[in-house]
């Protein structure tokens, strides 16, 4: 969309981003203690000191992928909560979701795109966990990568749309799934025939 392409709008959309996955982060960490969560590759020891606002930024500096890709990679993780609701994205795992989603969103939808050695350096994380990382990403979406333009246009005219009407989402209206942590969630249908989002109860 040409409109990603605008200097001025990346900086905004992945501000709001982050604040998005911020607010879902803390909200399953609270609810990690009351609700049972499987630990996976993406788990890391201790929470990340860098700040997911500036971890995203990080990303967007170096990896040099199309705007687009960070659209993709948002349906990405909105697709992965959904499918491995006992995987909430949470303080612990939230950086390297981000890392894997955009890599493998890059690889999907770009012509020119950077090895996985150069994802790793950029995440702060080897190789060798970087290709685990990715490896369960892909298994987690049940290698589900491609993202009709009605799927992408719905998820970025919501970013769109929440961006201008008001200030960064409560947890309660964060399309991204949060697993169990809430009764009912929202997400969005990928019917070609629908831009309109379901809620699902859990």
């Amino acid at each position: 969309m040409a409109e990603l392409e605008n200097p001025n709008m990346m900086p905004n959309l992945l501000t709001f981003l982050a604040s998005l996955l911020q607010k879902v982060a803390e909200s399953n960490d609270v609810n990690c203690r009351f609700l049972p969560q499987k630990i996976s590759v993406f788990h890391g020891l201790t929470r990340p000191t860098i700040s997911i606002q500036n971890y995203l930024d990080r990303i967007y500096k170096y990896a040099n992928c199309s705007p687009s890709c960070f659209i993709v990679a948002y349906v990405y993780l909105d697709r992965f909560a959904q499918r491995q609701p006992s995987l909430p994205i949470n303080s612990f795992n939230v950086h390297r979701l981000l890392i894997t989603s955009v890599m493998v969103a890059a690889k999907f939808m770009d012509d020119m795109y950077y090895n996985n050695a150069y994802y790793a350096k950029v995440g702060g994380i080897s190789t060798t966990e970087m290709n685990f990382l990715e490896l369960d990403f892909l298994f987690g979406l049940g290698f589900h990568l491609n993202v009709t333009p009605n799927t992408f246009h719905t998820y970025y005219s919501y970013l769109q749309r929440e961006m201008t009407l008001q200030p960064p989402p409560s947890i309660a209206e964060s399309s991204l799934s949060l697993g169990r942590s809430l009764k009912v969630h929202l997400c969005f249908s990928e019917e070609e025939s629908s831009h309109q989002k379901q809620q699902l109860a859990v």
